[in-house]
């Protein structure tokens, strides 16, 4: 931070110049984000970096030269003042994550069976599931398919009664004489 460059723009930051935050943000922005890299702990790198860091805290700055809620007498104290907020600001991102770093642990030294399963299905899952799909919608008149979808989607009974105009007790008839029909049907293909 040359304070040379920053000493004629202190007057209009001051008054709440935004194109003088601005001249400011970019003569500050390169000191104040190595510092940020020389404080930034290794394991949280990944999470966030130097410039997320510098870049929330003059978000959050804009609106205070912008209100003129701060008066800097010289330049030492304007960089002392951006400093601050910017540790602060840091500490604060390293709290946000503390949790999550500590119930994190690497695998590289799992062995394949240790590791989480995916929450995804298997591909023959999802194959066998869309096949299932295309025998229901068959099996199902063509007047309660939008029903069978709205069923799939995960809605609930009164929202499916509200879409629909069924009765309750009538989506849950033609349920059944669905599932009765697909079991027929599967004993028929065994």
């Amino acid at each position: 931070m040359n304070n040379d460059n920053l000493q004629p723009l202190l007057a209009k930051l001051s008054e709440g110049d935004l194109s003088a935050a601005r001249q400011v943000f970019m003569a500050c922005e390169t000191p104040l984000r190595k510092m940020v890299r020389r404080q930034l702990p290794n394991r949280l790198r990944s999470k966030f970096d130097s410039a997320d860091v510098v870049q929330s805290v003059w978000a959050k700055l804009i609106n205070g030269f912008r209100a003129q809620a701060w008066r800097f007498t010289n330049v030492e104290k304007l960089q002392a003042f951006l400093v601050q907020v910017t540790r602060n600001r840091l500490h604060d991102k390293c709290r946000k994550h503390k949790t999550a770093l500590e119930k994190e642990q690497a695998l590289g030294g799992l062995h394949t069976s240790e590791m989480p399963a995916s929450p995804q299905a298997h591909a023959t899952a999802v194959a066998e599931a869309a096949e299932l799909w295309e025998r229901l919608l068959k099996l199902c008149a063509p007047e309660h398919q939008e029903m069978l979808q709205l069923k799939r989607e995960g809605l609930p009974m009164d929202e499916i009664v509200l879409r629909t105009g069924l009765h309750p007790g009538s989506i849950r008839r033609i349920l059944r004489n669905l599932a009765g029909k697909l079991a027929l049907q599967e004993t028929s293909l065994s």
